[in-house]
């Protein structure tokens, strides 16, 4: 039982040690992506373009119709593109 105990003890404190240390030993970014992102407008708006854009195609060429929702779905992603391309514009005037 007291095996047991101990056991369990250590792996709740390397369960708990183990995050912080990571944590405190991870190098900071090297700038690479960071200052890209700095550099480029609305990274954000144009990585969810593109992953719109990726879900898109795959709900098309996908071998089934999700339920009935693939349509929808489909629908759904060219009114999400349309208003972030619109809204790129108007930043842009």
């Amino acid at each position: 039982m007291l095996k047991k105990l101990f056991a369990a003890t250590v792996v709740l404190g390397l369960m708990t040690a183990t995050p912080a240390m990571m944590t405190a030993t991870a190098a900071p970014p090297q700038g690479g992506k960071e200052k890209h992102e700095r550099n480029e407008q609305h990274p954000h708006i144009k990585a969810a373009i593109h992953e719109l854009e990726e879900a898109k195609r795959e709900l098309q060429t996908a071998a089934h119709d999700f339920g009935g929702h693939r349509v929808e779905a489909i629908e759904a992603i060219d009114n999400a593109l349309k208003q972030l391309r619109e809204a790129l514009k108007y930043d842009k005037k």
